[in-house]
């Protein structure tokens, strides 16, 4: 059984919220279905290299997350085409982006 969510714009608000409460600039990227679009956040180094994460779901069905991008940093050219093949299977999809050097911002769920 998987665990109840909030839609998917809710959650986006809040974790804009968040970011603005350590002083991490976050902007929505990309707009997808309010009520329960994919969700991608595009980590920007700030040293032209960005990190690509991808929300997904665990053997179990909880929530998980998986790094779209590889084990490295990728440039924005590279992490533009990840997210635009992603639109193609699923044109929903949101894309927030934190300028986030220091790694501080942390995921709700874990990384597998």
């Amino acid at each position: 059984m998987t665990e109840p969510r909030l839609k998917t714009s809710l959650w986006i608000s809040a974790q804009i919220r968040l970011c603005d409460l350590s002083f991490m600039p976050a902007v929505v990227a990309r707009r997808g279905d309010s009520d329960a679009g994919q969700v991608m956040v595009l980590r920007n180094l700030l040293d032209g290299t960005f990190e690509l994460f991808a929300r997904t779901t665990d053997l179990d069905g909880g929530s998980a997350w998986r790094c779209a991008s590889g084990p490295d940093p990728v440039d924005y050219t590279t992490a533009s085409k990840l997210i635009a093949r992603e639109a193609d299977f699923d044109p929903d999809i949101w894309v927030l982006e934190i300028e986030d050097r220091d790694r501080r911002y942390e995921l709700d769920a874990p990384v597998i």
